[in-house]
């Protein structure tokens, strides 16, 4: 099936072009090209951007701004973005960072959507030309948004706070059974004073682990301070 691609130069006008019924935006296109291919007929025409905003990385004062259409091999490889290295490494091979978006990224469907669980875990923001929405809101109501992501925005976690993992039965490169990322900050004696636990494939899309949180707090990071948080991790969890 041809599908019919128009090219805007601002995201405005991006938007403006999207109210047409059947039409999708293209960011890095692995997830639209590759639903049309499969036989969705409810793509009929394609929607892209070429506003400079939306491909660029700025960090200043400790608070990064990613714009949408950065892919996943541009954050790897950033100078100030090695806490990020490792969850934008697991999405995919090579070939697949370097066309998969952080734009595209928040729409991905489990069991993909890896980056979007480390960007819940940092309690992101994102951006469209409607303004700021938290990230928490924006994913659970994606399936109905009609707007362009223009960016992606967070502060940078403390050194040694955040942690990603992703598991899969191939490795290195299948896709997840499960994805975890979280941010904790402690206090001098060890003890966690704040959590953010962001799961992947435990929903239809990523989710936070808010009984895990809450067990955590004002615990020390020792096998028997984590237990009750590992025994709450399961709590609200649709695999």
């Amino acid at each position: 099936m041809a599908l019919a691609l128009q090219t805007f130069a601002t995201v405005k006008d991006a938007n403006a072009a999207l109210k047409a019924q059947g039409t999708r935006y293209l960011g890095g296109g692995t997830l639209v090209v590759r639903a049309a291919n499969e036989g969705d007929v409810s793509v009929s025409g394609l929607v892209r951007s070429t506003e400079p905003s939306l491909s660029t990385i700025a960090v200043a004062g400790g608070k990064v701004r990613i714009g949408a259409s950065v892919t996943m091999a541009a954050i790897a490889s950033h100078p100030e973005l090695g806490t990020l290295a490792k969850a934008a490494r697991a999405v995919g091979g090579p070939a697949i960072r370097n066309m998969a978006t952080i734009g595209g990224n928040l729409f991905a469907p489990a069991p993909y959507g890896d980056f979007a669980v480390a960007l819940l875990a940092l309690d992101a923001t994102v951006g469209t030309d409607d303004g700021q929405t938290p990230i928490e809101t924006f994913l659970a109501n994606r399936d109905g948004s009609r707007a362009v992501v223009t960016s992606v925005s967070f502060t940078l976690p403390k050194a040694d706070s955040f942690r990603f993992l992703k598991v899969s039965r191939v490795k290195p490169k299948g896709v997840s059974v499960l994805s975890i990322a979280a941010v904790l900050e402690l206090s001098s004696d060890g003890t966690v004073t704040s959590a953010r636990i962001a799961l992947g494939c435990m929903a239809d899309r990523p989710m936070r682990a808010r009984a895990a949180e809450k067990a955590l707090i004002g615990r020390t990071l020792t096998a028997d301070g984590i237990a009750p948080a590992l025994a709450a991790a399961g709590d609200g969890i649709s695999p």
